[in-house]
């Protein structure tokens, strides 16, 4: 059993680092295409990789979950449909301010959403711990010293990094809800052609692309595309089976420091002192936040 652990452990951390590095795919292509069309076709490429999983779940002997079969199906597509919707925002507000921003702020950035995800639940009438409150002031204090000039004004790149996050809580919050009564391939699949058609009718109508671009950024698009849409998210999956949900926490949020590792080694970013110890504030922040359970427990036991 402990080998199972490890063996999930390696894929998450696998996945933590596409994830990663996806970010300096995203920040390399804006050289090249616009940001819809960038998300258009990446999202179009993660639909071809998950329809193998989806064919090879068709083929299972096994009927649909009691949970599945409660759903009505007006309600999966509305609620699939709403998915698509939030995901769709987050991407497009990620990757128009990755245009203004740097690979590395954007990881961090984004990954407050796990911060968020907690605070959005209150108005769901779900309660949350100090741990979520303190990790949410870290996180804020960190997003003040990574983003906020001495001016207290923030980037305008960062700040659509930011509200991105928002849709992507959202997004996690539907999910959650969505995810134990639709098969989990077949949602992604919907959400990803979601994001791709709304995507790729933006560019049409208001962005000047040409074939050259894309051409010019066919491997950031195809990692992004491939490797971080279809590849990462099937690992996730595999990986989430056996994991200790704490080791998962730690290691999928190790995808923003991977994203700072990424824009460093490969766009040269560099981050000054102030930005390195928001980008620390932020990252215990959510750690913080997601592992407070896990830190409390053994206390709560000994009592």
């Amino acid at each position: 059993m402990q080998r199972e652990v490890w063996k999930s452990d390696a894929v998450l951390l696998t996945t933590a680092i596409i994830w990663g590095f996806a970010f300096v795919a995203q920040r390399a292509g804006m050289e090249h295409v616009g940001p819809f069309i960038f998300n258009g076709v990446r999202f179009a490429l993660g639909c071809m990789v998950l329809v193998f999983f989806i064919f090879r779940d068709n083929n299972r002997p096994s009927g649909p979950s009691t949970d599945e079969r409660a759903m009505t199906p007006t309600t999966k597509v509305w609620g699939s449909a709403l998915a698509g919707l939030l995901l769709f925002g987050g991407s497009t507000l990620q990757q128009v301010g990755i245009v203004y921003t740097t690979a590395g702020k954007a990881g961090f950035i984004t990954g407050l959403y796990v911060v968020i995800v907690p605070l959005l639940a209150l108005f769901w009438g779900k309660r949350t711990t100090i741990g979520t409150w303190t990790g949410a002031v870290l996180a804020a204090a960190g997003l003040y010293f990574l983003s906020i000039t001495e001016h207290f004004t923030i980037d305008f790149g960062d700040f659509l990094v930011f509200l991105g996050a928002f849709f992507f809580a959202g997004h996690v919050l539907v999910i959650g809800w969505l995810s134990p009564k639709i098969n989990s391939y077949r949602l992604a699949f919907v959400q990803y052609a979601a994001v791709s058609i709304l995507s790729l009718a933006v560019a049409v109508c208001c962005e000047d692309n040409t074939l050259h671009g894309l051409v010019q950024a066919t491997i950031p698009i195809l990692y992004g595309g491939v490797m971080s849409v279809g590849v990462a998210y099937t690992l996730q999956v595999i990986g989430q089976r056996n994991a200790h949900p704490a080791h998962a926490a730690i290691l999928l949020s190790l995808e923003s420091v991977f994203a700072a590792i990424g824009g460093w080694l490969l766009l040269g970013e560099i981050m000054s002192s102030r930005q390195l110890s928001g980008c620390a504030l932020m990252l215990v922040g959510m750690l913080l936040s997601q592992l407070w359970m896990f830190l409390v427990r053994p206390v709560r036991q000994v009592g």
